[in-house]
């Protein structure tokens, strides 16, 4: 019950729920005063427009939130227009939906919110053929009430973000918390559990796609806060959380181990890394508690579980020498002290985000310059260009743009053949459930479907027991206002809550309820059918073909990433920001693949052509860009020697190697790879070099000088770290490589 209310808590403060506040707010306003006023006519046309340009109010810079409804309400405006006057005209009025339905969709090439834009002019679309206005001064009225509607809903927007200014920010901080100490816990799993390794990683690609995107929005939203005058002390405090989950991130990312190495040294000594795990596992419910308190504004929790975890994890390696004895335990002593190293800077970034969060006077300021900060910003690219650059089959959006306008022809045509009643309501469905991905087409299909049949039952069930217009009218805006809180946390409950509310307004206007509830379960059906067919059958866009680009970008951004460590190695003050820049372009590039993989997972089992393939790629570039974040990571956090000559060897190899891939599939071709021969024979020195310090160590040992300086661990630890992940860097790519020819023989050879 205690865990029920919490949960309840969280989402009455959560800025999804003050969104559907806003658009209810927005939608009562006019509709009350209009009404008080005797002029109920004119506030419908005013909720039309605020509701059509309210997908566009999402997190982010307040000038591209206010670009975007401004956008929007212009272009539901033009849309709304068109459909008004081609309506008497059907050939002209096909023509137009044809053509609004695929130039519309195709803006999504512009982004994600754009994308949102876009989901508000073919929304206008589609009520347009609900409004029953004929005469020209009529439509005219019609379309600048709505365009007024916009405007009051970009007001309202406003107003709330003065009221509630940081709303957003923190609802993306929580997220991001709680995403990490899900992905924290879940690297926990990994480091002692063999069952289930393959589900767990898949899982982990989910998690580091959400992770990313939550990332990029506080980006936008958090580095372009800064006024002239500087950023206030919360927005300081934001930005000092913001960048410790994102240092917590990249050592998650650094933290991964070579599992086989770690099976094999710990085979029969998993007792060892427990208490390494029991300390990733409660920072990782430590975090999703924080993420809760900035929420709720509640006193912090308690950390002495944190540090008398952490004291256990360096306890243990001491017992594993004591059980194991030198020099048989160096290797597994030594995988203990770099991951406790890992698990110590962890703690460091969490008990950062404290102090940032108790308002600690003397927490670090951050020292972020505004030419700096600009750099993270992912720009996006509004020339009319981008869309040209799409119109050609081989685009995803192209296709999807082509399918969904057919789809919406097909079912208006069928509406008007078979006499059907509301038939918007079909394209309505259309529009909402039909994505560019067959499988995420179909999974909202079955929420819609649900999500409908629940509504509809609840809503027959409240029409028996009252026949009360004024019920009708408070449930209808309260189940809207809950269905925006939900639409992006649970669609299916959303669907229900939508069609309660549309049921209610109906109701509210015409009295055979029970009919209109009818004609709503019909036409979801319908339109969640054609849906599902149009994006099987019609230029089906299969992931397994699409893989493509997004593998060429990973193998780009993860050679760019590998090069920018060298350069850090042979200068780590001078390249550290480099190094960054290339760091974060490489987690985005990773975080597109895994969300790649993840649309491949909802196609058709039939479609999944080369699944363990594409599994086993996905797989190596995850491991290849984390075994280059432990290297970078090593390096920012010690005073390291010089670069060897062997180390930039090696490094150019795994390199050449990349390109390799990257060739293979761009068809292009490159100079000669470095030899093998001479980068294996760079390997053994590194190695060899690994072999002298410990040699060195035990002879110290045999001497009596057990007492182990810092210098000499570092240089230990540098030297393993270095000589095992190259080699491991070394056969990543070379498998990367193979796997990369097997893709274009065996894939690209069929499309």
């Amino acid at each position: 019950m205690k865990e029920t209310f919490k949960q309840l808590e969280l989402f009455f403060k959560s800025s999804n729920f003050d969104r559907g506040i806003r658009v209810g707010v927005a939608l009562a306003i006019p509709f009350a005063v209009f009404y008080a006023l005797g002029y109920f006519e004119l506030a419908l046309p005013i909720v039309l427009g605020a509701f059509l340009n309210a997908p566009g109010d999402m997190p982010g810079s307040r000038k591209r939130k206010v670009n975007a409804i401004l956008i929007s309400t212009g272009l539901t405006m033009l849309i709304t227009t068109i459909i008004l006057f081609t309506k008497p005209y059907l050939p002209l009025l096909l023509i137009a939906m044809g053509v609004i339905a695929f130039f519309v969709s195709l803006l999504s090439v512009y982004g994600f919110r754009a994308s949102l834009v876009s989901f508000s002019g073919l929304l206008a679309m589609v009520i347009a053929f609900a409004i029953d206005k004929t005469s020209t001064s009529a439509i005219l009225i019609q379309v600048a009430l709505m365009g007024l509607g916009g405007l009051w809903y970009l007001s309202v927007s406003l107003i709330f973000q003065i009221i509630f200014p940081n709303k957003d920010q923190n609802q993306l901080l929580s997220d991001t918390l709680h995403l990490i100490g899900d992905y924290l816990k879940l690297r926990a799993k990994l480091l002692t559990s063999t069952k289930d390794r393959d589900q767990r990683v898949q899982r982990n690609f989910s998690l580091q796609n959400q992770i990313n995107d939550k990332h990029e929005t506080l980006r936008e939203t958090l580095l372009t806060a800064r006024k002239r005058s500087g950023r206030s002390r919360y927005e300081e405090k934001q930005l000092l959380i913001f960048i410790s989950t994102i240092k917590i991130f990249e050592l998650i990312e650094a933290e991964q181990m070579n599992y086989e190495t770690i099976d094999k040294i710990f085979k029969d000594r998993k007792e060892f890394l427990k208490p390494a795990k029991k300390l990733n596992k409660i920072m990782g419910n430590h975090l999703i508690r924080l993420s809760e308190v900035l929420m709720q504004q509640n006193p912090l929790p308690d950390k002495k579980n944190l540090t008398s975890a952490l004291a256990r994890a360096n306890a243990s390696i001491t017992d594993y020498l004591d059980n194991v004895k030198l020099p048989q335990a160096r290797e597994g002593a030594l995988i203990l002290k770099n991951l406790y190293d890992y698990q110590e800077q962890l703690l460091e970034e969490i008990i950062a985000i404290r102090r940032a969060m108790d308002n600690v006077k003397e927490a670090s300021k951050v020292s972020l310059k505004r030419q700096d900060a600009s750099q993270f910003l992912t720009l996006h690219e509004y020339r009319f260009n981008v869309m040209l650059q799409n119109l050609r089959l081989d685009s995803t959006l192209f296709r999807h743009s082509l399918r969904l306008s057919i789809a919406m022809l097909f079912a208006y045509s069928l509406g008007i053949f078979f006499e059907i009643q509301n038939t918007y309501w079909i394209l309505l469905t259309i529009i909402v459930i039909m994505r560019p991905s067959y499988g995420l087409t179909k999974e909202r299909s079955k929420d819609r479907i649900t999500g409908t049949l629940i509504g509809a039952v609840i809503a027959v069930g409240i029409v028996l027991l009252t026949q009360n217009e004024i019920v009708y009218a408070v449930l209808a805006l309260v189940s809207l206002v809950f269905a925006f809180a939900l639409i992006q946390q649970n669609y299916k409950s959303a669907a229900a809550l939508i069609t309660i509310s549309i049921v209610f307004v109906y109701s509210f206007i015409n009295p055979k309820a029970l009919e209109v509830i009818q004609y709503r379960v019909i036409d979801t059906f319908i339109g969640a059918i054609i849906a599902v067919v149009a994006n099987y059958s019609l230029l089906p866009s299969w992931e397994v073909f699409n893989l493509k680009k997004v593998l060429i970008e990973a193998l780009k951004a993860n050679k760019a990433y590998l090069l920018a460590t060298q350069d850090l190695y042979k200068n780590p003050d001078d390249k550290l920001l480099a190094y960054n820049l290339a760091r974060k372009e490489a987690f985005l590039a990773i975080s597109q693949l895994n969300a790649a993989f993840q649309r491949l997972t909802q196609d058709p089992k039939s479609k999944q052509k080369e699944f363990q393939l594409i599994y086993e790629m996905v797989t190596l570039h995850q491991t290849l860009i984390s075994a280059i974040a432990s290297i970078g990571n090593f390096i920012t956090q010690h005073q390291t020697t010089p670069a060897s000559v062997e180390f930039n060897m090696l490094i150019n190899r795994i390199s050449d190697t990349l390109q390799g891939a990257l060739d293979s599939l761009e068809r292009t071709s490159t100079q000669e790879n470095i030899a093998k021969t001479k980068a294996e024979d760079a390997h053994k020195k590194l190695l060899n070099e690994y072999k002298r310090l410990a040699h060195v160590r035990d002879e110290n040992i045999k001497l009596g000088n057990e007492e182990l300086d810092t210098e000499t661990l570092h240089s230990l630890q540098e030297a393993y770290l270095i000589s095992n992940h190259l080699g491991w860097l070394v056969s990543l790519s070379d498998n990367l490589e193979r796997s990369t020819k097997r893709y274009k023989e065996t894939i690209l050879q069929d499309k």
